[in-house]
C-alpha cells in the first residue's frame, strides 16, 4: 500500500514539475489547488490571503472524501466550506502528510 502511495505521489511530483519546472511540497501544491479553485493566477497576496488559499486547497481535496461541503461564495467570489466529518485525531505529523498526499492524489484523478 505504501509503495502504491509513493508511486502515485511520484506521478503527482512529475506532473507539477512539468508544469512549474520544480518539485513542490504538499503545502505548495495545496496553494496551487486553492488558486485553481479560485480561478486565480499566482499573484502578490498578503500572508493571511495565502493561508486562506491553502485552506481552500485543503477543503477542496478533502471535499470528495466527505470531510467538507461547499456552502457558497462570499462577495469577493471566495468559496466557503462547512466541515461535515471530523478528521481522525490520530492524523498528526507524518501521518498528516500521508493523509494529505492521498487526498491530493484522489483530487487530481477527478
Amino acid at each position: 500500500m505504501e509503495m502504491d502511495l509513493n508511486m502515485e505521489w511520484v506521478k503527482v511530483q512529475l506532473f507539477v514539475r512539468k508544469r512549474f519546472d520544480e518539485v513542490l511540497d504538499v503545502q505548495t501544491i495545496l496553494y496551487i489547488i486553492g488558486l485553481q479553485e479560485l480561478g486565480m493566477n499566482h499573484q502578490s497576496l498578503r500572508k493571511e490571503q495565502k493561508i486562506d488559499v491553502i485552506h481552500i486547497g485543503v477543503c477542496s481535496v478533502l471535499l470528495p472524501l466527505g470531510y467538507y461541503q461547499k456552502i457558497g461564495f462570499d462577495d469577493d467570489g471566495w468559496p466557503h466550506f462547512k466541515n461535515i466529518k471530523k478528521l481522525p485525531n490520530e492524523i498528526v505529523g507524518e501521518q498528516q502528510d500521508v493523509f494529505m498526499k492521498k487526498a491530493i492524489i484522489n483530487y487530481l484523478r477527478l
